[in-house]
């Protein structure tokens, strides 16, 4: 008999458990591509995973502080340093930055720099905005990644969200989508990507873009 190792033939994929995301949805959409899925929620069994997943729905500061009891953000800066492929999905793409201004001013993980700020609902023209910004909106891939779809593939996703990030690279911008202004909706460096959108409920589309986030080699598979 082989041991685990020998065994395994798939990619092991962390889905980080903060107490914040909608974990259930992207487990399912992510195993239904074919990804090997596991919830973890300490730095250990973060550390042995080969990809990883950030989802994330609510506030900010209540997101950092739950990353930061359970000794999370070291490990994960880590990780993404050592070159292991990870996803962020909405929340989790706004905490990559430098610092978010939802209910006041708090420090982000600081990988990418940049903030994090509110959509207005003062719109020129008297016409007011909606905020949240909710349901289907057309997406731009502006540049060519592995997880960018092609144009005939479908490029509206599903947003929830009332903030938006601000890079200050922005060579790191991968799409953009509008509501009231032209915003960042995905971001790639290196093997880091996020998205504003939720692929996990963008249906045919989004399921398109988890199934090549989990056929993407792992950093130990790279040449």
């Amino acid at each position: 008999m082989g041991d685990r190792t020998q065994l395994r033939t798939k990619s092991m994929i962390a889905i980080i458990d903060y107490r914040m995301g909608n974990l259930r949805s992207v487990q399912k959409a992510v195993e239904r591509v074919g990804g090997e899925v596991h919830i973890v929620d300490n730095p250990r069994e973060l550390a042995q995973a080969d990809k990883l997943i950030l989802p994330g729905v609510g506030a900010f500061g209540d997101a950092i502080r739950e990353l930061k009891q359970r000794d999370l953000v070291g490990p994960l800066r880590e990780a993404i340093l050592a070159g292991k492929p990870f996803l962020g999905i909405c929340l989790g793409l706004q905490l990559l930055f430098d610092v978010s201004y939802e209910g006041g001013e708090h420090e982000g993980l600081g990988i990418l720099a940049g903030r994090v700020v509110r959509f207005s609902s003062e719109q020129e023209g008297g016409r007011p905005l909606k905020v949240p910004h909710m349901g289907w909106n057309e997406t731009r891939f502006v540049s060519e990644t592995p997880l960018s779809l092609p144009p005939e593939s479908g490029t509206h996703f599903y947003y929830v969200h009332s903030y938006y990030v601000e890079p200050v690279q922005p060579e790191i911008v991968a799409a953009e989508a509008d509501y009231g202004l032209t915003f960042c909706s995905m971001i790639q460096k290196n093997n880091l990507f996020a998205t504003q959108f939720h692929p996990e409920k963008s249906q045919a589309a989004g399921l398109q873009m988890l199934s090549r986030f989990v056929q993407m080699p792992t950093a130990s598979a790279s040449p």
